[in-house]
This record gives structure tokens, C-alpha cells and sequence, in this order.
């Protein structure tokens, strides 16, 4: 693979976007970026409620753990770790997030809307992250069960399984050491983190008895770009690094570009150094999806869009105010700049679907909790 500062070399010139002057200098994999002022007090933990029910109630009884990095961590006192996900528009049955919340603070993240089931709001989505207590005891039940043999299990749809908090808490490494055990079953792991390449000795494991693969998130190569829209996501270069890691160690890995931003990621000179980089790492596939917003992902966005692309603020206040989607015509131009790429450089799709009776076309939302 081609190293990242050839990579970033050959990238064109953004007129939406310049570089910092100091972009050439090198990243720590977790900066230390500010969530809020930090000249503000810390905020408390989220207060008990006598009305609040279900999940609510949960994250408000949740014991402060920590707090670092400008977040609060709780301990989240979760009654499965596993979700039965119903949808019929993504093809998978089960679903694994260790966390709730997520530190990356990606702008665009459509699974803000998650913490308002805990009636806190969703700007506060990196900044108060939900530990999910005895994920290991409850992987070892609940993975033995007979109703999730056979069906698939996806873990990291709505949060980062790799987030800075698993160094810390490893909730994730407690799941897998549990999946390391058995045999026969189908996962797939999604991160925009290279720490993913710690657990590659269970990953190895989970590859020889059962089914796995592992997306790697880039959304675009240029590192100030990255910044701005990931804040403490690790650069683009170390998880493209990753898939080819992963991909020498004989396990199945590719990329996701998703979400593409319209404007801002979607040049097709940088989506085909992106596919480039891709093959280059051995990655089996290269898929995408363009940006959904919710309307809690709204109100963080579209405020960030004002203040550095003021430019694309009004298109994109066009496009989402009344939709979630993007109009369908630039829908089908990515789709069509993807496959065009996907031929040029022999890469797949997406990984092979798994096993489900209905299969349907995997979106950016309606991912199980």
C-alpha cells in the first residue's frame, strides 16, 4: 500500500475545502480535542427520573465511571447485548453495540438520535457515553442461544466498537473472547479505528470456525478534512493501513465510504484515489452510501456546515430539510461513480450477504441498538 503522504500528495486541489497549514504534520491516533469549553464545569451525571421508563431510566441510574478526554463515562446496567434487529431493509438479524454514544463526535453521525431514547439530547452524543455492564457474561449466555444460530451478527452499527472508551473498558474485547469459543457463526465488525488490529488474535480465531468480516469507515483521505468532520476518529491512512493488515493476516476486510457528503467527499478525482488506496491495502470491497440526516443529526450539523463550508450550507438545508435523503438523481450519480470505480479496480460490492430469508439493500439508518 502506498504510503499516506504519497496518497494525500496525489490528491487534487479542493476548492471546498483547504488544508491547514499544518496538516502535514503528524496525528496522534486519539487527538486531544475538546468537546466542550474546558474552562466549563463538567456536567453531572444525567439526574433520576421517577417517570422515566425503559431505557431512560437505565442510562439515569447508570453509576459515573470516569471522565477524561472531555467525556463522561457511565456504566450502563444493559439487559442484552445482543438486539434482535426486525427490519427488512438490512440483511442481518442480530446487532452489538458495547457502547451507547460515541467519542469519535463524526458530525454527520445519523445515531445521535439514539441518546434521545435516553432523554438526554443529541449533541450531548460524544460527550456522555454508556458503558454496557457485563457484556462478557452476557455474549457467553446469549451467543449460545439457538436463536441466533444460523443468523448473522453485526456489531458497531450505531456506535464505534473501537471508540477511545474500549481502551479503557473493553467491552468489545470481553464480546469477542466469548465469540473466540464457538464455532459456526456469521459476524461482521464496522470501526473507523485501527485499534481493531488489537484484537486480531481473537479476530484470527473467529476466522478459523466461523464466518467474519471487518468494514474499515473512510470517508475521505484528505486529513483536514477528516478532522473536521471526525474529530477524534484516527486518521484515514491508519485504517486504510488496517484492512491491509487484516487482509495479510487471511481475514476478509474492506471499505465503507459512508456516509459520502455531498460537496464535500464525493469528487471523483478523491473517491478514486480512495479506491486506489483500497486495492492497493487488498481489500475485498468498496462500498458506499450517501448521507442520511435525522433530525437530531440536524441540529449538530447543520450548525457545522454554517461555520466551515457556509458555501454548501443552503444546498444541504435544501436536500434535508424536508428528507432525510438526498434527492434521488444524486443518489444514483454516486451509485454510478461507485460501480464505475468498483470495475476499474476489481473490487466487490460489499461483503457476501448473509443468510437471511429476506434480503434487502443495507442503509445508513435503521440499525438495531
Amino acid at each position: 500500500m502506498a504510503s499516506h503522504s504519497n496518497i494525500e500528495a496525489n490528491l487534487p486541489a479542493f476548492d471546498g475545502y483547504d488544508e491547514p497549514s499544518g496538516a502535514k504534520e503528524s496525528l496522534p491516533l486519539f487527538p486531544p480535542v475538546p468537546h466542550r469549553d474546558a474552562k466549563r464545569q463538567i456536567p453531572s451525571p444525567p439526574e433520576p427520573g421517577a417517570n422515566r421508563v425503559g431505557i431512560a431510566r437505565l442510562a439515569a441510574s447508570s453509576p459515573l465511571a470516569d471522565s477524561k478526554r472531555g467525556a463522561e463515562y457511565f456504566l450502563l446496567p444493559a439487559k442484552s447485548i445482543l438486539n434482535r434487529c426486525d427490519s427488512e431493509r438490512v440483511p442481518f438479524t442480530w446487532t452489538v453495540n458495547p457502547y451507547r454514544g460515541c467519542e469519535f463526535g463524526c458530525k454527520y453521525c445519523y445515531a445521535r438520535y439514539t441518546h434521545e431514547y435516553m432523554e438526554l439530547d443529541g449533541g450531548e452524543f460524544e460527550s456522555k457515553i454508556f458503558v454496557k455492564q457485563d457484556a462478557g457474561p452476557m455474549a457467553f449466555r446469549e451467543l449460545r442461544s439457538s436463536a441466533v444460530r444460523g443468523e448473522h451478527i453485526a456489531i458497531g452499527t450505531a456506535t464505534d466498537p473501537y471508540q477511545p472508551a474500549e481502551r479503557e473498558f473493553g467491552a468489545t474485547r470481553a464480546i469477542l473472547e466469548q465469540m473466540a469459543e464457538l464455532e459456526g457463526l456469521s459476524v461482521s465488525i464496522t470501526t473507523k479505528s485501527d485499534q481493531v488490529l488489537r484484537d486480531l488474535d481473537l479476530l484470527k480465531r473467529i476466522h478459523e470456525g466461523s464466518r467474519l468480516s471487518v468494514n474499515l469507515s473512510v470517508t475521505t483521505l484528505r486529513r483536514g478534512l477528516a478532522r473536521l468532520l471526525e474529530p477524534r476518529a484516527p486518521r484515514p491512512d491508519l485504517r486504510i493501513g488496517a484492512v491491509r493488515t487484516l487482509r495479510q493476516a487471511g481475514i476478509r476486510a474492506g471499505i465503507l465510504v459512508m456516509p459520502v457528503l455531498p460537496g464535500l467527499t464525493d469528487r471523483i478525482e478523491d473517491l478514486e484515489i480512495l479506491a486506489r488506496a483500497a486495492r492497493d491495502a487488498g481489500a475485498c470491497w468498496f462500498a458506499a452510501n450517501v448521507l442520511f440526516l435525522m433530525p437530531a443529526s440536524r441540529k449538530t450539523f447543520f450548525p457545522f456546515l454554517a461555520e466551515k463550508f457556509p458555501r454548501l450550507a443552503r444546498r444541504y438545508k435544501d436536500w434535508y430539510t424536508g428528507s432525510g435523503y438526498a434527492p434521488e438523481s444524486y443518489r444514483k450519480e454516486i451509485a454510478e461513480r461507485f460501480a464505475y470505480l468498483r470495475k476499474k479496480y476489481d473490487l466487490e460490492t460489499r461483503p457476501e450477504p448473509p443468510e437471511r430469508n429476506s434480503l434487502h439493500s443495507q442503509e445508513q439508518l435503521t440499525l438495531g441498538l
